[in-house]
């Protein structure tokens, strides 16, 4: 992947919704549809609940999405240089394999676990957008998972973004 990282930042009227007050991470998006990982909804689950071998870390587990919840992905800042790993930009690479999540966590940098994803078919995603479901903010860096506390994601992006979440009018852009 190559430019900026494009993260999804859910509209403030889809209250009640699994993605009331989500950011999502967008790894992408084409013809086929999309697909991206929530990265703002932490789970009441550690990693050890899951994966009692990896780590005797607490570190908290992460809900990507209502897409096949069994399904893990590894968010990380650093290439381990392993097979499965995709490079997203400088700080930030991602992977679904278990050898890859065992040489970051072995190697002790910072990451994220990841269940589960968010997908759209072919022109949904387009389509949500051009109602004004999801509010696109592109970043170059990955500073808004690493610096920025989950629980200011939405309105840190919101901000990076310049966009005060009051004016966000429901319905979208009409030509």
């Amino acid at each position: 992947m190559s430019g900026p990282l494009t993260f999804l930042v859910a509209s403030p009227h889809l209250r009640g919704s699994l993605f009331e007050g989500t950011v999502i991470l967008l790894l992408e998006h084409d013809q086929q549809g999309a697909m991206g990982l929530i990265v703002n909804a932490r789970t009441n689950q550690t990693v050890p609940h899951f994966l009692p071998d990896l780590t005797p870390h607490q570190e908290p587990v992460w809900l990507g999405g209502p897409v096949d919840p069994t399904l893990g992905w590894c968010l990380y800042p650093t290439p381990v240089g392993l097979r499965g790993e995709i490079h997203l930009v400088d700080g930030l690479n991602v992977s679904s394999s278990m050898e890859v999540l065992q040489a970051v966590v072995d190697g002790g940098q910072p990451y994220m676990l990841v269940l589960g994803y968010a997908g759209w078919s072919a022109g949904q995603l387009t389509e949500e957008a051009r109602e004004g479901t999801w509010v696109w903010v592109e970043q170059d860096t990955p500073s808004l998972l690493w610096d920025v506390p989950a629980e200011e994601r939405w309105q840190e992006a919101l901000n990076r973004l310049g966009v005060n979440a009051s004016t966000i009018v429901r319905g979208g852009a009409q030509a």
